[in-house]
């Protein structure tokens, strides 16, 4: 009988201790794996900003717009290579339900701005052409079940044109999709002159401007331009580089990383409690069989080997069962959130890290009761039986 039977014997000699063990540590890489991969995901923005483009707001708060003039002295920075604007336009198909992640734009420049916008060139040239083409992501289309020609309406709770209409429509002459397969493509976009010509009241002011400079190097330099231009003025401005202001729209929402961190570390805290109790308990109660082992001419390094190897195997078991369900939770819920979060599927990065903590989990667990082990002392082990 080779080791790695006598491992698996002792590891299952109480099967319903075992298979407990093995859901507590499923559960919790269960809840790492499906934490990880939204996690991933949620801050995919953070990773995919490009370094040189940067995005100017209205100092007092993002939600305040600012006049559409100061769109034109911007692009008079020097450092600056493209500068486009946006509004947010929010919107739902049909039912108030069916949100609709809508923004007003220049077409040509939010194009030059973001690049990893994939399209063919004839509907690319369709949406700058067209001033009532809809623009939409290819989740999104997927999401609705939109194609190209379509002719929805999209109403607005917030925005109503001059005739007092709260329906806008508009004609699907393009869908995209991101160059990257994290890159968002759960949004759409529309021509601003065709938003801002039907509006029935705050026309020409623009919600953010999106700025790219001729290199990354010059990011601090063209910021500070950019703020002094409008300093002292009824909408003052403040620029950050894309990464940051992702980054602090996000932690408006809440610390999503220490919450999962809370939730993730209370778990491993109880499985590292339960299962190193639990181990030791096993060992206390095998003292005689290892005396005997001992006894039969099983060197101590090898007894230390077998029980550590019941730990990690334990550990690798429940492990490898809780993250394939968390894969398959999160592809399961990844057609069902593509309108939300895109690109949702289980990183590698997650697995690595998961991989990495089954082993930890079970080295830190088994050494203690493998060195009880391998110290037992033969007589003293029989003395105690």
């Amino acid at each position: 009988m080779n080791d790695l039977t006598l491992i698996r014997k002792n590891l299952f000699r109480k099967k319903l201790r075992a298979i407990l063990l093995t859901f507590s540590i499923m559960i919790a890489f269960l809840i790492f794996g499906a934490l990880g991969a939204f996690y991933n995901v949620w801050t995919a923005g953070v990773d995919l900003a490009a370094a040189n483009r940067l995005i100017t707001v209205n100092r007092i708060n993002f939600t305040q717009d600012m006049p559409i003039a100061y769109y034109s002295r911007v692009q008079s920075v020097q450092g600056v290579e493209n500068v486009s604007h946006a509004n947010w336009f929010g919107g739902y198909y049909q039912d108030p339900r069916n949100f609709v992640q809508t923004f007003a734009v220049e077409p040509e420049t939010w194009l030059s701005v973001y690049p990893e916008m994939v399209m063919p060139d004839d509907q690319r040239a369709a949406f700058i052409t067209d001033r009532t083409c809809l623009l939409v992501g290819a989740d999104l289309a997927a999401q609705f079940e939109w194609s190209l020609g379509d002719r929805i309406p999209l109403n607005s709770n917030i925005w109503q044109q001059n005739d007092g209409s709260s329906d806008w429509d508009f004609n699907i002459c393009a869908i995209f999709d991101g160059a990257e397969e994290t890159a968002p493509s759960n949004y759409a976009v529309f021509h601003y002159e065709y938003y801002n010509e039907s509006l029935a009241f705050n026309r020409d002011r623009i919600g953010w401007m999106v700025v790219t400079t001729t290199g990354s190097d010059i990011n601090d330099a063209v910021i500070r331009e950019v703020d002094a231009l409008f300093a002292n003025s009824s909408a003052e401005t403040e620029t950050t580089t894309e990464a940051a202001f992702n980054k602090a729209f996000l932690e408006q929402v809440g610390n999503i990383a220490m919450i999962l961190l809370s939730v993730i570390g209370a778990a491993f805290a109880t499985i590292l409690m339960i299962v190193g109790t639990t181990m030791i308990m096993a060992i206390n109660e095998r003292t005689k069989e290892i005396a005997v082992m001992k006894t039969l001419g099983f060197p101590s390094p090898r007894i230390f080997r077998m029980v550590l190897a019941e730990s990690v195997l334990l550990s690798f078991v429940g492990g490898l069962v809780g993250l394939g369900l968390a894969t398959l939770i999160v592809n399961g819920a990844a057609g069902a959130l593509a309108g939300f979060l895109p690109g949702l599927s289980m990183p590698m990065d997650v697995v690595g890290i998961a991989l990495g903590l089954m082993l930890a989990l079970g080295l830190i667990t088994g050494v203690g009761p493998a060195l009880a082990a391998q110290r037992l002392s033969i007589i003293d082990a029989f003395n105690k039986h």
